[in-house]
């Protein structure tokens, strides 16, 4: 396989075949206004030219990473949050474009930082990234529970539905950021398929950051899947949406035979800007879910009120 292929999260489904290990990177990325495109271009091909070269063949930028593209928009405005989505959503097929471009040239698999979109198919604009194969192929993921922040002050909505995508290596699932904190969210993942979870995110406090990993390590452990979180880090000053970012980059897994037994396979410093990499161990994730120490992914229908998927 060389695409993306995207499907409905929705009953059992078995993996994509994949390979047994797989090197990634998660980005603790540092939220900057750039002053053009070619500038913002170039400093993503470096950041991917220093993931690949530590092995990567997968990199996963944050949610709401895309805000930096939506500032080279006429429309936007400094301290207008209106203007944010709107100049955001201009830019966000040129930032797709960008995207495919570096996953072709660097022919690495890459999750897009998320920024807002309006799509006429939505009364809202959603809050988007896209999955991006080295074919230059792509998909897109839609949040879909919506912060405090999003509903009350921003006006973004939920968007499409849960999917998983089947790629080379193998089949994984996205939960943006808060989706992370809410289990059948990513249940409906893990059911159809998926091995791996990733976890952009946008917090503007530590304690906001930590509850994203704590939802990123529970996750790993219900599911028996990985789970990788790329947080934006930083002070934005010239952005209302992302003017303060708390976060470290981690790669989790669930603690069982063969895998860390704290569940952490590498972890980023807190506020600390770059790649976390690591070499994720499909082969023994899938003997921990056919004979682990513990079953949650079987033994998940026996809860009370479950059975959903």
């Amino acid at each position: 396989m060389t695409g993306i292929t995207a499907r409905p999260a929705r009953g059992r489904s078995a993996p994509a075949p994949g390979p047994d290990r797989i090197t990634v990177a998660a980005a603790a990325w540092p939220v900057a206004r750039p002053d053009s495109l070619q500038a913002l271009e170039a400093r993503l091909d470096q950041w991917l030219g220093e993931a690949v070269a530590g092995g990567a063949e997968l990199a996963v930028f944050p949610e709401y990473g895309g805000i930096e593209a939506g500032v080279l928009s006429p429309r936007w405005r400094p301290g207008d949050l209106a203007a944010d989505i709107d100049a955001a959503s201009d830019m966000a097929g040129i930032w797709l474009d960008l995207h495919r471009r570096l996953a072709r040239h660097h022919r690495i698999h890459l999750l897009t930082g998320s920024l807002p979109v309006r799509d006429p198919v939505h009364g809202l604009p959603v809050n988007r990234c896209w999955l991006v194969a080295p074919d230059g192929s792509a998909a897109h993921q839609d949040k879909r529970m919506m912060t405090r922040f999003e509903r009350e002050s921003w006006g973004i909505g939920p968007g499409d539905a849960r999917r998983v995508f089947d790629t080379a290596l193998g089949t994984i699932g996205i939960a943006i950021c808060y989706d992370a904190e809410f289990p059948l969210e990513v249940r409906d993942m893990v059911a159809a398929g998926a091995e791996i979870l990733l976890v952009p995110s946008c917090t503007d406090s530590a304690a906001g950051y930590h509850r994203v990993r704590v939802a990123a390590r529970a996750r790993a452990l219900e599911g028996q899947c990985f789970v990788m979180q790329s947080p934006t880090v930083g002070v934005a000053d010239w952005s209302e949406a992302v003017d303060v970012n708390r976060g470290a980059a981690g790669i989790f897994a669930p603690p069982d035979r063969g895998l860390p037994d704290d569940g952490v396979v590498a972890q980023g410093g807190l506020d600390q800007p770059g790649w976390t990499i690591a070499t994720l161990d499909l082969g023994a994730l899938r003997r921990v879910r056919a004979d682990g120490q513990v079953l949650p992914l079987r033994h998940w229908d026996e809860q009370a009120s479950a059975g959903r998927a």
